[in-house]
């Protein structure tokens, strides 16, 4: 039953939820006018390079996974690094979050890593992206408060992070998660099952502490701004696909940056219907008229998915026939 409730979940109900947004957004709008928007007022070379720019941010955050995993496991190789990347995104296209465990469990099984240790190495490459996000939000609502904030408190309903926050269920699940690790830490000896969760623990905290064990910190920052950079000029560079849009600047390009980010964190695969409201939106802020908006997050959205889905079907292909000498056993030699 708990199986059967899952995929309905996974398949049914979260993609339900994208495609009801969607619906939404463009039900008012003529698919005629939407069509003959996509054929005449594109111009996909523009498309393409933001593809482009997609894919150099990828390799970057392969580079910087490889970094992460090095100082506590064997430095995997790139290609196999970058492959689990892309079969991650693509996993994540099926079920949301489902790609960040796959691509632990494609590195582990291709290049023999403790899954555990590259699970925790995940959680820091995540750290460093939300910190990231963070700076980008505070630099965005700083300099374009009067623009931005009404419309992120409305629609992200900020005020319900606060209620949380006072909420004593939250504290008592605190209180609950900090006895439960004194437990495990303390009768781990006397009982296997707590001695495997503590190993469990002891390797996830490894990997998450990776960060601090990075041999070339500079690197990793470098690799850290490159990536968001790459999102920024993925967004950037479509302006110039479309007349509505070609108008926006470098503002509105670190502005979309972040609420189409907040609009990806929703629960639905790939940030269907989430991320077009947010884009959407955010261009009516900026004066674009809402069909304009609507045929370039559709455009954008539809052109990143598709890279992904390519490159990721690509890497999943690639893997068994790339490492298939590692799983072959070595000819023995005998003398006659």
């Amino acid at each position: 039953m708990k199986k059967t409730f899952t995929k309905l979940l996974q398949y049914i109900l979260f993609p339900a939820i994208g495609l009801f947004i969607i619906y939404q957004l463009y039900k008012d709008q003529n698919a005629a006018e939407i069509l003959a928007a996509l054929r005449n007022d594109v111009d996909y070379k523009w498309i393409i390079l933001s593809i482009s720019l997609g894919i150099l941010s990828h390799i970057s955050r392969a580079m910087r996974w490889q970094m992460l995993i090095e100082p506590i496991e064997k430095k995997p190789g790139f290609i196999n690094t970058f492959a689990a990347v892309m079969i991650g995104y693509l996993a994540n296209l099926i079920f949301p979050r489902m790609g960040e465990v796959s691509r632990c469990g494609v590195l582990s099984k291709y290049e023999g890593l403790s899954f555990t240790r590259v699970v925790g190495t995940v959680v820091a490459e995540r750290l460093s992206d939300l910190l990231m996000l963070i700076l980008i939000m505070l630099a965005v609502l700083t300099l374009q408060f009067d623009l931005l904030g009404g419309f992120l408190l409305k629609t992200l309903k900020l005020e319900s992070f606060t209620e949380v926050l006072l909420s004593p269920l939250f504290y008592g699940v605190l209180a609950l998660t900090a006895v439960s690790l004194l437990v495990i830490k303390k009768y781990s000896k006397q009982y296997r099952s707590l001695m495997f969760l503590k190993n469990l623990m002891k390797k996830f905290t490894e990997g998450l502490s990776s960060i601090r064990k990075i041999k070339n910190k500079p690197l990793f920052i470098f690799h850290t701004l490159f990536i968001w950079l790459m999102y920024f000029l993925m967004i950037y560079v479509c302006f110039y696909s479309m007349p509505a849009t070609s108008v926006l600047g470098i503002s509105a390009g670190i502005t979309i940056l972040l609420t189409g980010s907040l609009g990806m964190i929703a629960p639905v695969q790939g940030g269907i219907g989430a991320w077009h409201f947010m884009v959407i939106a955010t261009l009516k802020l900026y004066g674009i008229p809402g069909e304009s908006g609507g045929v370039f997050a559709l455009v954008v959205h539809a052109a990143q998915n598709l890279m992904i889905i390519g490159a990721g079907l690509m890497a999943f292909g690639a893997l068994p026939l790339l490492n298939r000498n590692k799983h072959e056993k070595p000819a023995v030699v005998t003398n006659r």
